[in-house]
């Protein structure tokens, strides 16, 4: 509790705080968290980008385990981390959300201001000329039967919006992501194991500037030692009930 009430001092004080979120504020949405026990990985192997390229029997795999899991993102919803940050946007004291998350529900639950660092599983990209567009037709062609879809404008291979191993990420959403860090006079780690990089050194810009840092994850992270405050537990049980604590109107 002493924590919680730490965390919210913090938050009270705060007007230019920024969340980095990862699969942890999911889960509760249904969304499959793809490096946990009886995750996607622990049934396929990931197909990196210079397979996918080189193989047509690769990009096969790609989209068995695409289609897959593209019932559990479909059927996503977003929940009340996802509403808590929308609303604390929507007061003026969130810069923005830099997520890891492909699920496109900070959206959806209405935050505006979104880095998606690896991406969306919610549109569709053509490695050969470049189209984009929304996923769902592309689902419906692999209902339908079809293996390995490819764009109907230039033949070339159609593959997810989202990073793929092998893939680096966009240096033009990275470099937003670290502006953002930079700006920041607070951050909110929420469900992210802080293991994968580079982008966790976007929480570690924050701290080195002297930004305080609130980690809510239910395992301990490796930079829990650089947190003011790290909570153990759900996201979506704790950050409503840290925002439920601050008020919306002036700072503490």
């Amino acid at each position: 509790m002493r924590d919680l009430e730490a965390a919210r001092r913090l938050l009270a004080r705060s007007r230019q705080a920024l969340a980095f979120t990862g699969a942890g504020v999911s889960t509760a949405s249904g969304v499959p968290d793809f490096r946990s026990p009886g995750g996607i990985w622990s049934r396929y192997r990931p197909v990196t980008l210079p397979e996918f390229l080189a193989s047509a029997e690769a990009r096969r795999r790609y989209w068995t385990y695409k289609k897959e899991t593209w019932a559990d993102f479909a059927q996503a919803r977003p929940n009340a981390a996802h509403e808590a940050l929308a609303r604390l946007e929507s007061q003026g004291r969130l810069l923005g959300v830099v997520t890891q998350n492909i699920d496109g529900l900070h959206q959806e639950a209405g935050s505006r201001k979104v880095v998606e660092l690896h991406g969306t599983n919610r549109r569709v990209e053509c490695l050969g000329c470049g189209w984009n567009g929304p996923a769902a037709e592309t689902h419906e062609r692999l209902a339908a039967g079809e293996e390995v879809p490819a764009c109907a404008g230039c033949g070339g291979p159609l593959k997810a919006a989202t990073i793929s191993f092998g893939q680096a990420l966009r240096p033009e959403v990275l470099e937003e992501a670290f502006a953002l860090a930079r700006a920041a006079d607070l951050l909110l780690v929420l469900g992210s194991s802080l293991v994968v990089y580079p982008a966790a050194a976007i929480p570690e810009a924050a701290a080195s500037r002297g930004a305080p840092m609130v980690i809510i994850n239910r395992e301990p992270t490796p930079l829990d030692g650089l947190a003011a405050v790290a909570l153990r537990g759900e996201v979506e049980r704790l950050l409503p009930a840290l925002l439920d604590g601050v008020a919306a109107g002036e700072p503490a």
